[in-house]
């Protein structure tokens, strides 16, 4: 069984999924966010296919701690999956990710352009791994 980490933004949905052991994040894909009916069936086929049993959600608190409307946005769409998958959904803070995501791809010399059409799923790469990591 694999765990997926999402990264959930206004335009683009980061995914990666952990091996089988649970041990390793990959970056897999981004989705582009159409519309949430086509987003859902994506999300369900990749469940389904990789035999997901947990998804790792970025929570973008404010540096603060507390919940802004863009964590509240992603709260929304997570209680909309939960309606169409049966799998526990678990919060982690993801402060930062983005950026910790940008850095590492420029040292290893991405272009600018390689750089933007990568990030999401490097920063869902990262909130998995971290998670992996804590436990």
């Amino acid at each position: 069984m694999r765990i997926m980490g999402l990264d959930i933004g206004d335009k683009y949905i980061g995914i990666a999924l952990s091996d089988p052991l649970g041990m390793f994040a990959q970056p897999l894909k981004v989705i582009t966010r159409t519309g949430d009916e086509a987003i859902m069936e994506d999300l369900k086929e990749i469940i389904a296919d990789s035999e997901v049993s947990k998804i790792v959600f970025g929570l973008p608190k404010n540096m603060n701690g507390s919940i802004g409307p863009q964590a509240e946005s992603v709260l929304d769409f997570i209680e909309m999956l939960k309606q169409v998958v049966n799998i526990e959904c678990l919060p982690w803070d993801e402060r930062l990710s983005s950026r910790a995501a940008e850095n590492a791809m420029l040292e290893a010399g991405l272009s600018r352009n390689k750089r933007k059409k990568m990030v999401d799923k490097i920063a869902a790469a990262i909130i998995l791994q971290v998670y992996l990591d804590s436990r």
